[in-house]
């Protein structure tokens, strides 16, 4: 048997999403090290959107600016999330070849993730990735976004524990969308998994543990951590001005 992969361990709570993603990019392009983070919620709601998404054809805009939401572009691929306080996030960075026989590349990588989540999802209902997204069935609790590069690939994801409808309508209905969505709207496409699972807290923990049994998990501080953004690296997550996206009616 392989020996597991020393991984570094960060556990998060209610910690910004924009400074999440901020730290993710100087984990994942400043460091060697292999990390796990678990953010338990963002305090301020926000919609996150990939590196190459176009505002207006994505996002209500009139709508986002009258909930006040913050809208980010991150550094990785990925669709268009709605995240806030019932929002769990992790983040698996890894160096390549960390993982015995795991090609660094977007497909083996997300397949694997499903196998690495199995044991946590699967004694709560019909659990599988659908092309890029995790599910129960044919509904929607967790959305994906990858980045690789020299050597390095980080999968991050964004699971639903609960939220908003009133929210998810800052959301257009994408144009390229997975095929098992159908066109469904998002309130008949998400699901919550507080409809599935006992506890939040007991999920956040099952996370970990289910970590620990395939790393050798090594807990640091948010201030070790943060040492990487101290470091020269490509920066790519922005803050989208939506002002600059309110389309004018035509005279």
């Amino acid at each position: 048997m392989a020996p597991r992969p020393i991984v570094k361990l960060l556990r998060l709570a209610r910690f910004p999403i924009l400074q999440q993603l901020q730290l993710e990019e100087a984990l994942l392009r400043a460091t060697k090290c292999n990390w796990f983070l678990i953010n338990d919620g963002t305090p301020r709601h926000s919609i996150v959107m990939g590196i190459s998404g176009r505002v207006n054809e994505l996002i209500n805009v009139q709508q986002a600016q009258k909930q006040q939401l913050q809208v980010i572009k991150r550094f990785t691929g990925g669709g268009t999330v709605v995240v806030d306080h019932n929002t769990v996030f992790t983040s698996l960075i890894m160096q390549e070849g960390a993982l015995q026989g795991l090609e660094c590349y977007p497909v083996p990588i997300m397949r694997w993730t499903e196998s690495f989540y199995m044991d946590v999802f699967r004694k709560h209902g019909e659990f599988k990735l659908q092309e890029h997204d995790y599910v129960f069935g044919e509904h929607k609790f967790g959305g994906n976004a990858q980045a690789i590069t020299n050597k390095r690939w980080l999968h991050h994801t964004s699971f639903l524990w609960d939220f908003d409808p009133a929210n998810m309508a800052a959301l257009q209905q994408p144009a390229k969308q997975p095929s098992y969505r159908q066109g469904r709207e998002h309130g008949s496409f998400l699901m919550r998994l507080q409809e599935r699972l006992p506890s939040r807290q007991q999920f956040v923990q099952e996370l970990q543990d289910n970590a620990d049994q395939h790393f050798e998990l090594r807990e640091v501080s948010l201030q070790e951590a943060s040492q990487a953004l101290q470091r020269q690296y490509l920066k790519n997550n922005k803050v989208i001005d939506l002002a600059a996206h309110v389309q004018q009616p035509q005279q």
